[in-house]
């Protein structure tokens, strides 16, 4: 079944966790890139991606977060940007071993765009078109933009992932963590009306400050859109540091329950962002899938 079928029927689809705090439990070190991993320890890399799998998780995401050129080019990695993003979508799709849908992520420059920065729209739409080129190579099922604050970024996402490969479904999600909206002032209801006027398959909302606020602005893209297809896949609750290390304080339990009110809101795809793990997921994974196959 492809991905688009999948995504409009039986269950709602489990995404997997973190990657990033998952490698670095495997030992990359603090400052490199789990991008670089792809490239010079791929073992690593698909081990996280079965541990999702064996979870629970229906779809995957490629290790390229930080895929794009700005960002690669901090790790001496800015040439290889084509080569990593397709080599990620490969190593992903051996790990998954035909499991799991396979997503190419895009997350974002990490740099405002003009007025307030120095990058212009068109040099995004040309960096976002470079790494969805690299992704596209790899075959993955959906091209997949997460994480991002400003709309005007997202639609350069869409427009670049769309200049590399019109027939890749695309869906996105903003992070909203600033009193319900994202960091740059955009509201939930604003976001999933620009979204699906771009013609994304599905949007919603990733990482943010707490579950209750992830759950908020699902609420909002609900109301203001009940037909919209939603995404949730918030961070395991609010970190905090606990000698010296960051922990986050929502349990597997904590998660599946919001899992649950996610999907109430209309969440065609759930999972977790920052601190979640395969524990996280299979929770996720065994409350939806025990509750919807009762309905």
């Amino acid at each position: 079944m492809d991905f688009l079928t999948r995504l409009h029927s039986g269950p709602a689809l489990i995404a997997d966790g973190a990657m990033g705090t998952m490698l670095q439990t495997a030992g990359l070190p603090p400052g490199r890139p789990g991008e670089a991993w792809v490239l010079e320890r791929p073992e690593a890399v698909v081990a996280v991606h079965q541990a999702y799998i064996e979870a629970g998780a229906d779809l995957i995401l490629s290790c390229t977060f930080g895929g794009t050129r700005p960002r690669l080019e901090h790790a001496g990695l800015a040439e290889r940007v084509a080569e990593i993003n397709r080599r990620a979508v490969e190593v992903a799709r051996e790990a998954a071993a035909g499991r799991a849908y396979i997503a190419g992520d895009i997350g974002p420059l990490g740099e405002l765009l003009a007025p307030l920065g120095q990058r212009t729209y068109e040099e995004a739409v040309e960096i976002f078109a470079e790494q969805a080129a690299g992704l596209a190579a790899g075959r993955p099922d959906v091209l997949y933009i997460e994480t991002m604050s400003s709309l005007d970024e997202a639609r350069a996402a869409v427009e670049g992932a769309r200049r590399a490969d019109p027939d890749l479904p695309l869906t996105a999600t903003l992070s909203f963590d600033t009193k319900g909206r994202t960091n740059m002032g955009v509201r939930p209801a604003q976001a999933a009306q620009a979204l699906v006027e771009l013609g994304v398959v599905a949007c919603g909302a990733n990482c943010g400050a707490s579950l209750e606020m992830t759950e908020q602005a699902l609420r909002e893209m609900h109301e203001a859109l009940p037909q919209a297809v939603l995404i949730a896949k918030p961070n395991a609750g609010i970190p905090r540091m606990v000698s010296g290390q960051v922990v986050y304080d929502a349990t597997p339990e904590i998660m599946a329950d919001y899992g649950r009110r996610f999907v109430a809101l209309g969440a065609r795809i759930v999972g977790g962002c920052c601190g979640s793990t395969p524990a996280h997921i299979q929770a996720i994974a065994q409350t939806l899938r025990g509750r919807q196959d009762t309905v």
